[in-house]
């Protein structure tokens, strides 16, 4: 999948030896530095042929009247994408007065490395000037986990056969209104036509000039946002390092401030020119003192200094890799794409200190900045097993989001609170409602995560005083939603209608069995929370009952709600339709599709999609993974069977969820598959979209593949299983969970699975069924008879042949018209018009 000569295999750094125009904005992506709070793309420092300029703050957003074709009640009104923060990467390099310019230089030599175990972007060039200067150039870039504001990032230049001047200009730009005088634009052009993944464009100006100075190497720019009123100021210090004469110019207007660096630079002697940047931002405070906190935060970094910055740096990844490794036996390619994803995590989460996890972090505009529930379903589990601290932090968000969220609830006719599909400030973002605001499903995910949070750790201070507002409000909501129908029998069932799935290929039907059972957990899990506190604490049970405004016999009605809910299933075909009418449509046949047609979304209109069944992901089969402990071996197996042909995979969620799936009901070869698809998915850009942002859901899932897809983990009713399947050409699967503040080991080999405790209080664990207990530090082997059930090859559609509806009707599939033009009927001709009757 990938060019091993360019990107050669190392199991902790992600090396690139040769540059290249055609892929720019991948490369940005794959070589982005973040620490979810500040991020920045992997832009070249000389600050040319970038397809995005991109420096991007969790949360730092404009907002804009969202314009609909036809209005109607309840539709989002107002959209937030986020703001492409002043650009502090850039440090142009000119020897002889000749700059450093990739696309023609004459490189000798090239190499750029992301370190993953430290943290740090390094590339090293050497560069034969025109005039024959043989020039080493070493660059290096830090954003800091320790301080969340702090980047770091220096160029040190050596002339090896010859005196010559050179010069250093440190520059920061505003490019979110404009560019500097080489523009942003890409080499390779940019793919025409409408992509709904790509981020709003605004085309006034956004970023309102409230201060800019210059104090000898120090230099200062602040904003505040035209319509959301956010300000952000960006504050840069420099150190040299050399014994070459040098001489300082300076330059600072609104847009701009330089910092150029004038050197005598002789044979053999190096000048090294390092950077420290500060970001701050706010939703209220004046953007002079955002400056001031900038300045603050450069003075402490300049008083621990740069070795000093970097040991820490390294000191927080290595307690990062101890605490979050996962490790792949004999098979470096996946173990070095195994780390880029988890890196990928932390840069994303790690200090994002309650704001959310943005669907592409903070490497790029894709998806607009915005949050999903992508973060609760496919971030948080890594986050709950590894950092519990971070999943907290994230939850927080959730919990902080609240007021808005009942307030949308109220809007839609409900009760309790409704979270946003997407959103940035907690309120709802998503312009099209049939695949965005109708994704009820949003509440459960919230509610589940917590719930698994909760189970990881046992942090039950945070659920009774914050998160069980979460759990109440969104139960509230289901409660309101959903429909009782009483059947000739008198038996009563709830349904809810109305509402969109996982699937964005199929919106507005009625019992989703997705979020059906979503929302029976939801339901279960509100009522168990506060039956729990009322028994155990009955002061803080006073207090949230007044807080919240509880009803006696709410949870009851929660309770009797979830019993009762409606679960769909197909006596004739032995699986569960995705929704009511879902089996009623035609099948869509996908192994005729042409690969040119592919994702569906971006050459089918929505009306074409949806009279088909067609999964954009996985629906009823992430239901299997997620509540698996109400489905049957028989049922996974039947539903994965029938789904998986029907899905496509254009959705990045997609092909985890079908990894563990197909892992746990016997196609093992079909689970590497679909492994690789995942873990690959920016690293070879298998979706043609990686240059808008690493796909942070997907990253997430490649740890959920790995623990619980191959590892066999689950911890459904808050108990901690195992059930392994190991790939066969796989010696060992290692990994490091931390279940109620016990750190454990996890290793699986073909023969046996070894858990080895920390400090700790005893745990109890099961392995296909069988219960142990291990203590504190001590071990447990399980002896493996097998790695479980073996089927070759991957369902199809032949095998639905003669299948038949509840009807009687038999299931067909097709592949819908295909037309690369319009017809054109001649006005002379008659033919099927009726005239010549």
């Amino acid at each position: 999948m990938i060019d091993r000569d360019r990107f050669p295999v190392d199991p902790w750094r992600l090396v690139e030896t040769s540059f290249r125009l055609d892929d720019v904005g991948v490369t940005e992506t794959l070589f982005a530095l973040g620490n979810g709070y500040l991020g920045m793309r992997g832009n070249h420092p000389e600050g040319r042929f970038a397809q995005e300029h991109g420096t991007f703050i969790n949360g730092f957003h404009e907002t804009f009247t969202i314009r609909h074709a036809e209005q109607a009640y309840g539709f989002a009104e107002v959209g937030q994408t986020i703001i492409n923060a002043p650009d502090a990467k850039v440090l142009r390099v000119y020897v002889d007065d000749e700059p450093l310019s990739l696309d023609v230089a004459d490189v000798r030599e090239y190499e750029r490395v992301l370190d993953m175990r430290n943290g740090i972007l390094t590339r090293r060039i050497r560069w034969m000037t025109p005039s024959g200067k043989d020039v080493l150039i070493d660059f290096e870039r830090l954003i800091s986990f320790d301080e969340k504001h702090l980047a770091l990032m220096s160029v040190e230049v050596t002339v090896l056969n010859a005196d010559a001047p050179v010069t250093v200009s440190s520059q920061l730009i505003n490019r979110q209104d404009g560019e500097d005088v080489y523009g942003g634009t890409p080499s390779a052009p940019k793919k025409a036509g409408f992509d709904p993944r790509k981020a709003e464009r605004i085309s006034e100006r956004v970023l309102q000039p409230q201060e800019y100075w210059q104090d000898g190497d120090r230099s200062a720019l602040a904003y505040e946002a035209t319509e959301s009123g956010m300000s952000i100021s960006v504050v840069a210090d420099h150190v040299l390092d050399t014994e070459n004469e040098v001489e300082a110019r300076r330059l600072i207007e609104p847009d701009i401030a330089k910092n150029v660096f004038r050197v005598d630079a002789k044979a053999g002697v190096p000048t090294r020119v390092t950077k420290l940047v500060a970001y701050h931002t706010s939703r209220g405070v004046p953007a002079r003192e955002l400056v001031d906190r900038g300045r603050r935060t450069i003075d402490r970094a300049l008083r621990v200094g740069i070795d000093g910055i970097v040991a820490e740096q390294r000191a927080w990844m290595a307690a990062f890799w101890e605490r979050s490794d996962v490790r792949i036996g004999g098979h470096d390619d996946l173990q070095q794409a195994t780390r880029w994803c988890l890196f990928q995590l932390a840069q994303a989460s790690a200090r994002a200190d309650g704001q959310g996890v943005p669907a592409k972090g903070m490497t790029g505009s894709g998806y607009s900045g915005h949050y999903f529930w992508d973060t609760e379903i496919y971030v948080l589990p890594f986050l709950a097993y590894t950092t519990p601290q971070w999943a907290r932090n994230a939850l927080r968000m959730r919990y902080l989001m609240l007021p808005a969220a009942r307030k949308r609830a109220y809007q839609l006719n409900e009760a309790g609170a409704l979270f946003p599909w997407r959103t940035i400030n907690g309120e709802e973002a998503s312009a099209y409602y049939a695949a965005g605001t109708a994704q009820y499903h949003i509440n459960a995910d919230v509610s589940f995560a917590l719930a698994k949070y909760v189970r990881a750790t046992g942090d039950e201070e945070f659920l009774h005083r914050e998160g069980v507002d979460i759990a109440v409000e969104t139960a509230r909501l289901w409660t309101t939603l959903g429909f009782w129908r009483r059947d000739d029998t008198g038996e009563e069932s709830f349904h809810i209608h109305g509402v969109t799935g996982p699937d964005e290929y199929t919106t507005v039907v009625n019992d989703n069995l997705f979020t059906n059972v979503m929302a029976r957990f939801n339901l279960r899990f509100a009522a168990r929370t506060v039956r729990e506190m009322a028994e155990r604490d009955g002061e803080v049970y006073r207090v949230m009952v007044d807080r919240l405004g509880l009803e006696p016999g709410e949870e009851d009605d929660w309770e009797r709600a979830a019993e009762a809910m409606h679960i769909p299933f197909s006596p004739a075909l032995g699986i569960h339709p995705q929704d009511h009418v879902f089996l009623e449509r035609e099948i869509w046949d996908l192994e005729n599709t042409p690969p040119e047609k592919r994702p569906l979304l971006l050459h089918f209109h929505p009306l074409v999609i949806y009279r088909y069944q067609v999964l954009k992901q996985a629906d009823v089969v992430l239901a299997l993974f997620l509540q698996g402990n109400h489905f049957s071996p028989e049922d996974k197996l039947a539903d994965f069977e029938y789904y998986d042909p029907l899905t496509t995979g254009d959705s990045t969620l997609s092909a985890v969820v079908q990894s563990i799936l197909a892992a746990e009901v016997g196609y093992q070869d079909l689970a590497l598959e679909y492994f690789r698809q995942s873990i690959f998915v920016d690293l070879a850009d298998l979706h043609h979209n990686a240059a808008d942002g690493v796909h942070v859901a997907s990253a997430g899932g490649v740890w959920t593949a790995l623990v619980c897809g191959f590892g066999g983990m689950r911890d459904h009713f808050g108990e901690l299983s195992f059930d392994p399947r190991l790939p066969a050409d796989w010696p060992e699967l290692a990994f490091t969970l931390h279940w109620h503040g016990t750190r454990l080991e996890v290793t699986v080999t073909r023969d046996a699975l070894r858990l080895r405790a920390g400090d700790g209080d005893p745990l109890g664990f099961t392995v296909r069924g069988v219960g142990y207990v291990i203590g504190p530090n001590d071990e447990v082997v399980v002896p493996l008879a097998d790695q479980g059930p073996v089927i070759p090859g991957r369902p199809s559609l032949k095998e639905l042949a003669d299948a038949r509806r509840e009807d009687g009707s038999i299931l067909s599939a097709s592949v819908p018209t295909v037309t690369t033009a319009i017809p054109v009927i001649d006005a002379t001709d008659d033919v099927g018009l009726g005239l010549d009757a």
